[in-house]
């Protein structure tokens, strides 16, 4: 007589197993697994003071794994070449090779499609110099190379060095080659840089001493290694920060997506003033480098500004930077170089030239634009 109800419960019961084996799971409260965090990626660039063996890269790495930067990932496709510490050796330090020659074989884009970096750290010229090429060659090869670099990747942090000084016995002549390309960078890297692929300069010249800080002349010791490093650890952990992802949040008080931006207002005012005035910023037998600052001395920027002066008879400027610059027998003309010419008020910009001769001690006229 129980057997029919006794059958429809455990029916019942039966039908409500999958519903309790399914609950549970429905209501985990277990947290997800943190998603790892992608390394970012840092490529060593340049000739044998970047990789034979290049030692300043292994106390860098080492020093940021020491202080806070873990997800760094050294990418080239050379290996480390030994320095007697365990470090990520990865990297382009391709030892007698001109940077000139890199850019006209387009060794560069092959090199970035096996490593994809989202850093550079670039200390490349020495061999350049060495060769006797031109400055302005050499940035020219700089940027076909970030260009390549902005071609693989749109958002590449480039660190460019001022390349360390250079004293070898067989190149009297190379140490001033090297302040001449120095020179030149922080111009050429004003103009190249963007917001979504900045250039920095980083200035490894300063203060580097080839007598102690180089085995060599040229190529660095464990002492030149560690003011390599020390150079490099500021600007490339600040590009760290910057190459980092962060949690996006959503704007308030900001804009619409629709709105559109407001005009930029046109400057009002009195036209930009201009000063002019000279340095000199090197010497040695039968010429000088010397530096010229304009300043705007206005209440409205500069569309532009022009210097003139006049050299001694017989002195010719051999070489500038920073400025467009034509002689005419002993006057000088120097125009702003573009990117350099719009000069808020009391703003400044600095140019440069090598010059034959001595020193010069002449008056400047500057007129704005």
């Amino acid at each position: 007589m129980l057997r029919k109800p006794l059958r429809a419960a455990l029916i019942a019961v039966a039908a409500l197993l999958p519903a309790l084996a399914v609950g549970p799971v429905l209501v985990s409260t277990a947290p997800p697994a943190a998603a790892a965090t992608t390394p970012v990626r840092v490529m060593p660039l340049g000739d044998s003071i970047t990789g034979s063996p290049g030692c300043w890269r292994a106390v860098l790495w080492n020093r940021l794994q020491s202080t806070g930067y873990p997800d760094v990932d050294f990418v080239g496709t050379l290996g480390p070449q030994g320095c007697g510490v365990p470090y990520d050796g990865d990297n382009e330090g391709h030892g007698g090779y001109l940077v000139t020659n890199v850019a006209n074989q387009n060794l560069l884009p092959g090199w970035l499609a096996a490593t994809h970096p989202d850093v550079v750290l670039m200390h490349f010229g020495t061999n350049d110099v060495w060769s006797n090429i031109a400055p302005a060659t050499i940035l020219a090869a700089y940027s076909k190379l970030v260009d390549q670099m902005r071609a693989s990747n749109p958002a590449t942090t480039v660190l460019v060095a001022k390349i360390i000084p250079m004293n070898p016995s067989s190149c009297p002549e190379c140490g001033q080659r090297v302040v001449a390309l120095n020179s030149a960078i922080d111009g050429w890297a004003a103009g190249k840089t963007t917001t979504a692929s900045p250039v920095v300069v980083v200035d490894q010249w300063t203060g580097f001493d080839t007598a102690t800080d180089t085995y060599d002349g040229v190529h660095p010791n464990a002492a030149g290694d560690q003011k390599m490093s020390d150079r490099w650890y500021p600007a490339l952990t600040a590009a760290l920060r910057r190459a980092t992802p962060t949690p996006t949040t959503s704007p308030t008080g900001g804009p619409s997506p629709t709105d559109s931006p407001t005009p930029t207002p046109t400057p009002t005012g009195t036209p930009g003033g201009c000063a002019a005035t000279y340095r000199t910023a090197g010497q040695w037998p039968g010429g000088f480098q010397g530096e010229v600052t304009v300043a705007n001395t206005g209440t409205a920027p500069t569309s532009g500004w022009t210097v003139r002066f006049t050299l001694p008879d017989g002195q010719r400027i051999t070489q500038a930077w920073g400025a467009e610059l034509t002689q005419d027998g002993t006057s000088v003309t120097a125009r702003d170089a573009g990117w350099n010419g719009v000069l808020a008020p009391a703003a400044q910009t600095s140019w440069g030239f090598l010059a034959s001769g001595t020193p010069i001690m002449v008056p400047l006229t500057c007129t704005a634009g």
